[in-house]
């Protein structure tokens, strides 16, 4: 009797500012699942919150196009909850549930890497890909980030928190971190509504534009030296696999949102970082102890600076980075020996093993 394949649930979109890069990542995810063993289900979040449910056909329009890529409209609503079957997805239309075996959330930024989604999965236990909801939403604080890292005694940029409605002098900004520096959202990811402060006359504007994506905001000094990126991947059977380096050039002030998804001039990414053998041994090192520090699992990219003075400075921690074609976490992995299927592979049997025998009910 032929093996049913076991039913992965892709969710993408969302209501974050990274909607369109989650499309782009699920496509990718999409076509390079091992369709023998895995049935995908794709179910997509409008940017209002609404499920859309597209099962194994196409889901996207404009996929080429990465500023203009988008959910195709009128497709059946669903939503998730719990039956007797397990975990399901009720659809408008259809007599019956649709169940699934185990979640893999392709979201990036607000309600998919902070926790939210994942705090829903543990209610409807099912098994899901990735951090669990308690390392997802310390991760994706910035400030929080670093609390718990430097009382690790990770090196961190030097920053100060200012939430909406504070006020600081430029002069003491200035006397702290020194210019230029960065100001940044404190939760939102792919450098959405970072700026890079010259001087104290641009801090203002640079306020205001964080500020429009979240309450909090952290103004970080200005670390000078080389973007490591690391990629971790917990293995089924919980050990880590920790990819050779890669590294960002960007070609513009910082590795911004332009540079990261819309311009192929914006930065050169390198899959495997020309350093020196002790270097390479002891940023993995680092990512590993951060990795666990975090209390994260199944996956993260954790990215670097390695200052001019040669200091390893831990700038952020990722736990759903980017799945698209030229994503670096996907890079380092098959540089290192784990292609893109295997890796996908890799992830959800993780999450199977992780929930296996817990109270999570697997049907």
């Amino acid at each position: 009797m032929e093996t049913p394949r076991i039913r992965v649930l892709l969710l993408c979109g969302g209501q974050s500012t990274e909607h369109e890069i989650s499309l782009e990542s699920c496509k990718s995810v999409a076509a390079a699942i091992d369709h023998e063993r895995f049935q995908p289900l794709v179910a997509g979040i409008t940017r209002e919150g609404v499920w859309n449910y597209y099962g194994e056909g196409s889901f996207v329009e404009e996929a080429d196009d990465p500023t203009k890529i988008h959910l195709i409209p009128d497709a059946p609503m669903c939503y998730p909850g719990r039956s007797t079957k397990g975990a399901v997805l009720y659809v408008d239309g259809k007599d019956e549930v649709v169940p699934f075996d185990v979640a893999f959330p392709v979201l990036h930024g607000m309600h998919g890497e902070d926790g939210t989604i994942q705090g829903l999965f543990e209610m409807f236990g099912v098994p899901y890909v990735g951090c669990d909801y308690t390392s997802s939403a310390n991760c994706m604080d910035k400030d929080i980030t670093k609390i718990l890292l430097n009382s690790a005694g990770f090196r961190t940029a030097y920053s100060l928190v200012i939430h909406r409605g504070e006020s600081l002098s430029e002069a003491y900004v200035e006397e702290r971190l020194g210019m230029p520096l960065f100001v940044k959202p404190a939760r939102t990811g792919s450098s959405v509504g970072i700026s890079k402060v010259k001087n104290a006359e641009g801090l203002t504007g640079a306020l205001e534009e964080a500020f429009k994506y979240d309450d909090k905001v952290l103004l970080e000094e200005c670390i000078v030296g080389r973007e490591i990126e690391c990629g971790v991947l917990e293995l089924p059977d919980k050990q880590l696999f920790v990819a050779q380096p890669g590294e960002v050039v960007p070609h513009d002030e910082f590795y911004s949102y332009a540079a990261k998804y819309l311009s192929s001039e914006g930065a050169t990414v390198i899959p495997c970082a020309d350093l020196a053998e002790e270097d390479a041994e002891e940023v993995k090192r680092l990512a590993a102890k951060a990795f666990h520090v975090l209390g994260c699992s199944g996956m993260a990219r954790i990215d670097f600076f390695l200052s001019n003075q040669g200091d390893w400075v831990l700038n952020e921690v990722n736990t759903i980075p980017g799945f698209t074609s030229i994503s670096l976490y996907p890079q380092m992995m098959k540089n290192s020996g784990i292609p893109y299927p295997e890796l996908i592979t890799n992830l959800i049997e993780n999450a199977l093993s992780r929930h296996s025998g817990t109270k999570f009910l697997l049907k």
